[in-house]
């Protein structure tokens, strides 16, 4: 079956692509949002690195905060930075620290997503060309990219999110089980929007088997969606047997949404939120 989702966030990329950017290049910790180069050793090229603070962050040095990790980023950042900034201030959301992974313009990210955010190598029955770059990808992460982030800003150690839509919804998860191999707490939390789960013939479904026989036991959080006219096939029943598996693992919580008036590129942002708000849930 012809996968069309990067044809799809090609197209959106393209149309975006001709709207002004927005980002404030500084790395200077007084800004409200912060952007810098970041090149890592371990996947051979270099990021852009945006970041929102809370809007209090520098009233009291005393305050640490958890962190979110947003894949994709030259395409969600605006989005999910202007609406977590406002539910801060609404009182619909704690203040977080927001952390854009992007590349240096839309055009490249259109094909580097798929170099960054897969793993294994892709099979003939894919029908696309990925190099299974994931595992070094998770590496400039967890090695490069947080240690620079928590050396740099007051963050919650322990505290973390991970969230990606699509090829990205799939690195997600794929950092789970990168995680229970290794049994590390590196992320707390993982959201996936419509996740590539076809990808190597559902190479992920071995998390069932890894989460449960992970050595690090803590509360992990999982929040899986899908859009209702997405294929039911290969999209949403594959979300669903995933779901069902890991929900029965003790020690894991999981949701999945199956939102059922949305497409593939309607589901990812609304998933962001929902999810946020299911991990750091605000008391009023």
């Amino acid at each position: 079956m012809l996968k069309k989702y990067f044809t799809l966030l090609s197209a959106a990329i393209v149309f975006l692509s001709s709207c002004s950017e927005r980002g404030v290049k500084s790395s200077n910790s007084n800004q409200r949002i912060n952007e810098s180069t970041i090149y890592s050793n371990n996947v051979g090229d270099s990021f852009v690195i945006s970041i929102q603070l809370p809007e209090n962050y520098q009233k009291d040095s005393n305050i640490n905060y958890p962190t979110v990790y947003l894949l994709d980023a030259n395409f969600y950042f605006p989005m999910l930075s202007s609406i977590m900034k406002q539910y801060e201030k609404g009182g619909l959301l704690p203040p977080l620290i927001l952390v854009g992974i992007g590349y240096k313009s839309f055009e490249l990210m259109d094909s580097l997503r798929v170099r960054d955010d897969l793993y294994p190598a892709a099979l003939t029955s894919d029908e696309i060309h990925a190099i299974g770059g994931g595992q070094k990808f998770y590496d400039f992460i967890s090695k490069e990219l947080i240690p620079h982030i928590d050396s740099n800003y007051r963050t919650e150690k322990r505290n973390r999110s991970l969230l990606g839509h699509s090829f990205a919804g799939y690195f997600s998860l794929y950092a789970l089980l990168n995680q229970a191999e290794d049994s590390k707490i590196t992320f707390k939390n993982f959201g996936a929007a419509s996740p590539c789960l076809w990808y190597n013939k559902f190479y992920l479904n071995q998390l069932k088997e890894k989460l449960e026989n992970r050595i690090n036991k803590d509360t992990l959080n999982i929040f899986m969606t899908v859009g209702g006219l997405e294929n039911p096939e290969w999209d949403i029943a594959p979300g669903k047997k995933l779901a069902d598996s890991l929900s029965r693992i003790k020690d894991i919580k999981l949701q999945h949404k199956v939102y059922s008036d949305l497409g593939h590129m309607d589901v990812p942002v609304i998933s962001f939120i929902k999810a946020l708000q299911e991990f750091y849930p605000v008391n009023n």
